[in-house]
């Protein structure tokens, strides 16, 4: 079994359950679990992605973390990806909207950057932190 990612994003959205459908069927994530509460807000979610995760839940649940990000603006995640053009496709297919399209970096990655629905900004390249120097 591999080792649980130490670092995991962590997002809040008003449609925890929408945010959950659009990361897995149109960036690839894996549900992992999804626990809700009585009035069927997702308190708490873990999606992953090869060897890393984020997690979520939705806005308006009283926990100390949503006060905490209340006002918070979009945030920005990178994740590792093998094949940035079909990642970008498949993207694409679901109707992501795209900031960048998949464009080589002098640094030697290929990357491209999406908003999903709320406006969190989604980047997706080749560069795989920790491995230079």
């Amino acid at each position: 079994m591999a080792e649980a990612p130490h670092i995991c994003p962590t997002l809040t959205y008003d449609d925890a359950h929408a945010a959950i459908a659009q990361l897995t069927e149109a960036f690839g994530f894996t549900r992992t679990a999804v626990y809700e509460g009585e009035d069927g807000k997702v308190m708490h979610a873990e999606l992953s992605y090869g060897n890393g995760m984020v997690m979520l839940g939705s806005k308006g649940t009283g926990s100390e973390f949503d006060k905490l990000t209340e006002k918070s603006g979009p945030v920005g995640v990178y994740v590792h990806v093998d094949d940035v053009d079909e990642h970008h496709a498949r993207a694409v297919a679901h109707g992501i909207e795209i900031v960048m399209p998949p464009t080589d970096q002098d640094y030697g990655s290929r990357d491209y950057i999406a908003r999903d629905a709320e406006g969190n900004v989604w980047s997706f390249g080749t560069y795989l932190p920790g491995t230079t120097g």
